[in-house]
């Protein structure tokens, strides 16, 4: 006899009932810290849901023994879901940063409408979070829909709760996105189709330590759609890299340190491990840029992402000091083991934080145009992490763990280095950190779509803020952390927000406008001659070819 499993029947949706979860942390320390701006959030919401005539019931319960209400792994998530109404509306609260895959698999199946909200606050990264799993909805093919407020109390966010409550989807303005058109002959189109086809032809590698480790599904780019360009894997293991810096010695990391030190970056150090930076803390970061030069050098690497805070982060400090150093074109030098040359001298090898392997692909295509053209190809990710008005402009707060290249603060001597905060980071280590120099940027983000790679690509001005409202900016979010003042051309912030895929923005900087315009010409050459949908945000000109999307 066989003996067949039985089958529960999942609830049934009531009307007027929606459901909400919260994807969290895979670091309970997170989750703990971040959960009661997580329950005000909730609160502010559900008190705007009730107003507007519906019933919320919160799709799974706050655990008092882990401190916080958060589906904290993707087992708990599938186990949420069990007991949810498959046709109910669902909405997902983020008021932090999450990991996708935590509720990918309950929202791949769910077949009622979902909306993603967040809040709009520099201080909590929900919208970030936002981001990340709207990118990543968006690469399953799972239609979603996004809305953002700081409390859900003004009419904008309620007006779209309301026409989300009665059709089930909301959408935003994306007029500011043209898909790119056929690009005339020009010096610039001419140089991206050469570089273009040289990387199909000669190929590049991507050394990948960890893939996937920080939950961010819609930055995996699978071989099929990579290789195309010319594009291939080496995956390693970052026990890998903490192997070889264990073969690192003292004096090689000291060295590192005097190098900087003569270039004037500024150390904020202390005796604390436990809340300061320390030196035993610098010698082990020294010790991993040697290190992952070397294992570069070993597999021929064009780039390298390196999983900082998930794996890495209980056996060593952490990797950003080490990522900002990578980008910069101007960094200390290794050596080969054998001492018989220098490991990428004169250049960058290409970091990709969090192995975000959309960044990968970009980093690559912007290091060959930019280097071709004479400009400086250091690249960073940042989050898109907050915003406001300043003075009549809205300002873009942008900013990553503490891992610019210095030149992108002027140098070496305008950066300095502070101690990652230990809610995210128990072993300490230093930033790469500093105030992004005013001029003119590339931005772009290399997306998955319908099941094939895309990428948009715009113009924005980094600029000069008064110092006291770059502190205010700064301690409203993580003050450690390199940031970016930026404004983005021909972009809201709304329309920003609902068209991008991605939590991170990849940008490079130009001399000039004029040169950031014939870079960005070269760069959507590059990508369209690969075969990837590129889409201009914000643009008319530059580039010519421009239709409706």
């Amino acid at each position: 006899m066989y003996r067949f499993p039985e089958l529960i029947e999942p609830p049934a949706a009531e009307p007027g009932v929606v459901y909400t979860v919260a994807s969290g942390d895979l670091r309970q320390g997170a989750n703990q810290t971040c959960w009661p701006v997580q329950e005000k959030l909730e609160n502010d919401l559900a008190a705007t849901l009730r107003d507007l005539g519906w019933s919320v019931r919160r799709g799974h319960d706050v655990d008092p023994a882990k401190g916080h209400g958060f589906i904290d792994s993707q087992r708990a998530g599938i186990e949420v879901f069990k007991g949810l109404p498959p046709d109910a509306p669902l909405i997902v609260v983020e008021a932090v940063w999450q990991y996708s895959h935590h509720v990918l698999a309950g929202l791949r199946s769910h077949r009622g409408p979902i909306l993603i909200v967040a809040n709009w606050s520099g201080q909590w990264p929900g919208l970030v979070g936002l981001l990340n799993l709207a990118g990543s909805l968006t690469k399953a093919g799972r239609p979603y829909s996004v809305l953002w407020s700081e409390d859900f109390t003004d009419e904008w966010a309620r007006h779209g709760l309301k026409t989300w409550l009665e059709s089930g989807e909301l959408t935003h303005d994306t007029s500011h996105v043209t898909r790119l058109g056929e690009l005339p002959s020009t010096p610039e189109s001419e140089l991206g189709r050469a570089l273009a086809r040289r990387l199909a032809t000669e190929k590049a590698i991507i050394g990948v330590f960890d893939e996937g480790c920080m939950g961010m599904y819609n930055a995996i780019i699978d071989d099929e759609l990579l290789n195309p360009l010319g594009i291939y894997k080496e995956r390693l293991s970052q026990s890998a890299l903490v192997a070889e810096m264990h073969r690192v010695g003292d004096a090689e990391a000291l060295a590192v340190r005097a190098w900087l030190d003569e270039a004037g970056l500024t150390f904020h150090t202390g005796a604390d491990e436990a809340t300061e930076l320390t030196e035993s803390q610098l010698i082990s970061q020294f010790k991993m840029y040697v290190a992952a030069l070397r294992i570069a050098d070993d597999f021929g690497l064009d780039a390298v992402g390196i999983q900082y805070q998930q794996g890495l982060k209980d056996v060593v400090p952490a990797s950003d000091l080490v990522e900002g150093l990578l980008n910069n074109v101007e960094r200390p030098p290794v050596r080969s083991r054998d001492g018989s040359r220098e490991l990428y001298a004169g250049r960058p090898l290409p970091h990709f934080n969090e192995v975000d392997e959309g960044v990968a692909v970009d980093s690559l295509i912007t290091n060959r145009v930019w280097t071709a053209m004479g400009l400086d190809p250091a690249t960073t990710l940042h989050d898109i992490r907050w915003g406001e008005e300043y003075e009549g402009r809205f300002i873009w707060v942008l900013e990553i763990s503490g891992s610019v290249p210095a030149s992108h603060n002027g140098g070496y001597d305008k950066s300095w280095s502070m101690r990652q905060p230990p809610m995210y980071f128990p072993l300490g280590g230093g930033t790469l950190s500093g105030v992004s120099k005013p001029g003119e940027i590339v931005w772009s983000r290399v997306f998955i779509m319908d099941g094939e790679l895309h990428v948009d690509l715009g113009r924005a001005s980094v600029v000069e803020l008064p110092e006291e409202e770059t502190r205010r900016r700064l301690d409203a979010t993580t003050p450690q952390w390199p940031i970016m003042h930026a404004v983005l051309h021909g972009v809201t912030r709304n329309q920003f927000m609902a068209r991008h895929r991605a939590n991170h923005l990849n940008v490079a900087y130009a001399h000039d406008a004029d040169s950031a315009d014939r870079a960005l010409a070269a760069k959507a050459a590059a990508f369209a001659e690969l075969g990837v949908h590129v889409h201009l945000c914000g643009i008319s000109a530059p580039v010519p070819g421009g239709e409706e999307r």
